[in-house]
């Protein structure tokens, strides 16, 4: 989701030093589309093959374009098939009456692999960054309250402003009113002095590794909203080491410190900073990008389907433009069956020209978990566990993607209450800040607010403000069910409830894209569902079965897939051709 707080890997324990100042069954369309898949298998022995290519890359949301895009830039001969019309997946971005807006995720935490990709594809100069003094803001009894961020300081000095500056940690300690002093104290025992040890042998959730290391409230109104934010999820169910595996670890860091016994956080935190800052140094930006700063929020000017266009044009197919048979991407081509001979792979797609055949030496799929039912099982059986194990506990079946709705409006800026936001930010119709994130206990039923038009410039005429709200999720699957209209209801009801006068006028309505199956749950028993995949992976060299299911829901974690993988596909390639070749079976 957009809600992908750039501080949300390292915080916890910066955080902790202020605290101590004192499924369901298969549909009939998919079934009928499993029927046909299976008539199209026995059928394509005797297809005619529509091209030979090195690498086949199945799904063009942003793992497999910006994959494909690095196979084609490593000198494979890629073919991209994408299932929609359009490069980009969950990927929207609009333009229309000087507003720009979103349809999925909103921004991204600045990371190399995205800096990288946009100096390659010659949109580097499309990059926009938020300011990076912008706080998120938690709603809580009926009052906004900043969370800790420093002023955009680089290095000690930056350090030092989110410590000690008037939106710091020590500020949000000794005066910060979203936790009471009982709860600060309990955060403090657990940052500075120790904590509980994990249990043996058993799989925390978020819920409990937060409650057992810095206390209840720590969880329920800073945790818990930054979980609905980034996965929309239950983090009564969502695994701790699986879904916030950056802020698990720093727990063995502090296990790790010999004299640090109880395992106090925050000395783990520093530990893990410092190993990262050495990390960095080591491995500097090439000195042609454009300057950034690691995690700060980011996007194109004109939003983040830029990238994917861009990606789109360089194979030979610009967003809009009619098929190109001679580009390397193919729309409307949704993956019927998958084989393997002595000749590599062979994909059958349902297109709208009828059935198509494709031969390749490596396929990679970036389909989402639920798309792979009854499409690669006979090549990879091992597979099967994503779509149909049996979740232990959560009473779930393979990989949830629970629905979540993105609905963009705009207000105008007269609309918004007349107060004075915390620590000299200003009035609230600035929108000084990322957005605002609603606890569950609060009674809000839109998850976060994006403050859309504060981040980037040009996102709204100047008289607006633009808001992208997200509402659904893992504890609110009815949302599927509401029409459009009764969505906006619902946001414009919490927009009142948090940031507008009472007479504020009836939003401008940009858009409400429900999205049926948003964004894979990480839930207890996801690893050793990935575990077995990577089983079933080693016996079938050629083929990855990946997606955001499995490197990172968020936007860079999905750039830097298409970096990283791509090294590895392409040295298959080469270990496969240079290989000597088999020799003939025996009369």
């Amino acid at each position: 989701l957009g809600l992908d707080l750039s501080w949300r890997s390292d915080m916890l324990p910066l955080l902790a030093i202020g605290f101590f100042a004192p499924q369901r069954p298969l549909p009939t369309a998919a079934a009928a589309r499993q029927r046909a898949a299976a008539s199209l298998v026995r059928a394509s022995a005797d297809m005619a093959v529509d091209r030979r290519v090195d690498c086949i890359v199945v799904g063009a949301g942003i793992s497999g374009s910006t994959l494909a895009h690095n196979l084609h830039r490593g000198g494979a001969d890629v073919l991209l098939a994408e299932a929609r019309d359009y490069v980009g997946g969950n990927v929207v971005s609009h333009e229309e009456d000087g507003f720009v807006w979103e349809d999925g995720p909103n921004s991204f935490a600045t990371q190399p692999s995205i800096v990288r990709i946009s100096h390659e594809l010659g949109i580097e100069k499309e990059l926009v960054f938020a300011d990076e003094s912008l706080p998120p803001w938690v709603n809580h009894g009926g009052k906004l309250h900043p969370l800790p961020k420093g002023k955009g300081g680089k290095g000690p000095k930056g350090q030092l402003e989110l410590v000690f500056g008037s939106n710091g940690v020590l500020k949000f300690g000794l005066s910060g009113s979203l936790l009471s002093w009982p709860g600060k104290i309990r955060a403090a025992i657990g940052a500075l002095v120790g904590h509980a040890p994990p249990p043996e042998g058993k799989e925390e959730t978020i819920r409990e590794w937060v409650t057992r290391t810095l206390g209840e409230e720590v969880f329920l109104r800073c945790i818990d909203p930054f979980v609905s934010g980034v996965y929309a999820g239950d983090p009564m169910t969502l695994s701790m080491s699986a879904a916030l595996s950056k802020i698990a670890r720093i727990e063995r860091y502090s296990y790790g410190i010999e004299w640090n016994k109880l395992g106090a956080i925050f000395y783990g935190g520093l530990a893990r900073q410092v190993e990262l800052t050495k990390e960095r140094k080591a491995s500097p930006p090439d000195p042609s990008w454009v300057p950034f700063e690691y995690g700060n929020p980011g996007s194109y000017r004109r939003g983040l389907s830029t990238l994917p266009h861009a990606i789109a044009a360089e194979l030979g197919q610009p967003h809009g433009a009619p098929p190109d048979p001679a580009s390397r991407v193919r729309l409307e081509w949704r993956l019927a069956s998958l084989r393997r001979d002595a000749d590599g792979y062979l994909a059958t797609f349902e297109t709208p020209h009828g059935p198509q055949a494709v031969r390749a030496r490596a396929v990679v799929s970036t389909l989402p978990a639920h798309a792979l039912r009854g499409v690669i099982d006979e090549v990879l059986p091992g597979a099967a566990p994503l779509t149909e194990a049996l979740r232990e506990g959560i009473g779930r079946k393979g990989i949830y993607y629970p629905p979540v709705a993105a609905v963009t409006v705009a207000y105008p800026k007269s609309a918004f209450r007349d107060v004075e936001l915390d620590n000299g930010f200003g009035p609230l119709r600035d929108l000084p800040g990322f957005g605002s994130l609603n606890p569950r206990s609060e009674g809000v039923r839109t998850l976060g607010t994006l403050w859309s038009s504060s981040l980037f410039p040009g996102r709204c005429p100047p008289e607006y403000n633009l808001l992208l709200n997200y509402i659904g999720g893992s504890r609110d699957a009815p949302i599927a069910e509401l029409s459009e209209e009764e969505l906006v209801a619902e946001v414009d009801r919490g927009c009142r409830e948090v940031l507008l006068k009472p007479d504020a006028p009836p939003p401008k309505v940009l858009s409400a894209k429900l999205w049926p199956t948003a964004i894979p749950q990480y839930e207890l028993g996801h690893a050793p569902l990935i575990e077995a995949l990577e089983r079933a992976e080693a016996d079938t060299p050629g083929l990855w079965v990946c997606g955001n299911y499995r490197t990172g829901v968020a936007f860079p974690d999905c750039v830097t897939f298409g970096y990283e993988h791509a090294q590895t596909v392409l040295q298959y390639l080469d270990a496969e051709r240079d290989a000597p070749a088999a020799p003939p079976a025996a009369p």
